[in-house]
């Protein structure tokens, strides 16, 4: 069972999320803007919180922005746009997934399991390693990069993908070998969650973002300088 925060102004969409989710056997608290889920997340820890980006008083990713300085619980982000920008937008501020509406709530609960499973997952400390190639620099333990010894921050999922492309140096990584691997079997988004993760991996690098090599019809590898 988990314990889930929905954020939307509009009633009929909680009361949709709130159905499905307890008929799955989940525990649900609802919340109808932006400050209203900030004050509940001081207050009390969730397993995920699905919050709509267009709400009154303080939108999602301002809500979101804010309840990341305390909390890391996993993101879901509900938009009734599709654009680009708004996918990244979410994904820089460590959102972990991305839904637009209409949606299927059988989806977003498959969603929001596969979210929770993963993040699970890459709790699990990494190898107790620290490597560096010229000035950047990888602590794998304690999950931090550093370029000319400047750390430099960066959202969780890009930690995931960089952290593995590190541990895979040299190896030709398919598209689907990637987002098997970091994003899981059951992960139900598509190709351009990988694409969009991978510039803003390239921006955090600065300028070795030339580490992370495109391997056109194939997918990716990093790869440093002898």
């Amino acid at each position: 069972m988990y314990k889930i925060l929905v954020v939307d102004d509009e009633p009929k969409i909680r009361e949709l999320i709130k159905k499905y989710a307890i008929f799955e056997g989940h525990d649900i608290v609802e919340a109808g803007n932006g400050m209203e889920a900030i004050d509940i997340c001081r207050a009390q820890d969730f397993d995920i919180i699905i919050l709509d980006i267009m709400m009154p008083e303080l939108d999602g990713f301002s809500a979101c922005r804010e309840i990341r300085k305390t909390k890391d619980t996993p993101v879901l982000m509900l938009s009734a746009r599709g654009e680009e920008y708004d996918r990244i937008h979410g994904f820089e501020l460590g959102v972990d997934d991305y839904v637009v509406k209409p949606f299927s709530p059988k989806e977003l609960m498959m969603r929001i399991d596969a979210i929770i499973r993963r993040s699970n997952k890459n709790n699990i400390q990494d190898l107790k390693e620290i490597v560096s190639f010229e000035g950047l620099t990888v602590d794998f333990t304690g999950r931090i990069v550093y370029i000319d010894g400047e750390r430099i921050e960066m959202s969780p999922k890009e930690y995931d993908l960089f952290f593995y492309m590190v541990k895979n140096r040299g190896r030709a990584l398919t598209r689907k070998q990637i987002i098997t691997d970091v994003w899981g079997y059951d992960f139900y988004g598509d190709d351009r969650t990988l694409d969009t993760h991978i510039k803003l991996m390239r921006k955090s690098l600065g300028k070795y973002s030339n580490f992370v090599v495109t391997l056109r019809g194939v997918g990716y590898r990093f790869e440093t300088k002898p």
